[in-house]
């Protein structure tokens, strides 16, 4: 139960990040790029799609990829999550 719970939470948190990254790219107030990131390092410990994109992008960009790494065991540290299978 607490598994299913933190992995909703990891869910829901994620997707709102990716989301305020939208509307961060169209009001120059918000860091939209920012929150993307955030939103996917929470979102690929639960998402095979978002997993495949990250591994694309890290062979294209490999210092933002150590650095989204990086960010990603930052924040499942924090939260307690297990990390990716």
């Amino acid at each position: 139960m607490k598994t299913t719970f933190y992995s909703l939470m990891k869910l829901i948190s994620g997707w709102t990040l990716v989301f305020l990254g939208v509307i961060g790219w169209f009001i120059p107030v918000v860091p939209g790029t920012i929150f993307i990131f955030l939103g996917f390092a929470l979102i690929s410990s639960q998402s095979e799609w978002v997993r495949n994109l990250i591994d694309s992008l890290s062979l294209r960009f490999p210092r933002q990829a150590a650095k989204l790494r990086a960010i990603k065991e930052g924040l499942l540290s924090r939260i307690g999550g297990e990390g990716t299978p």
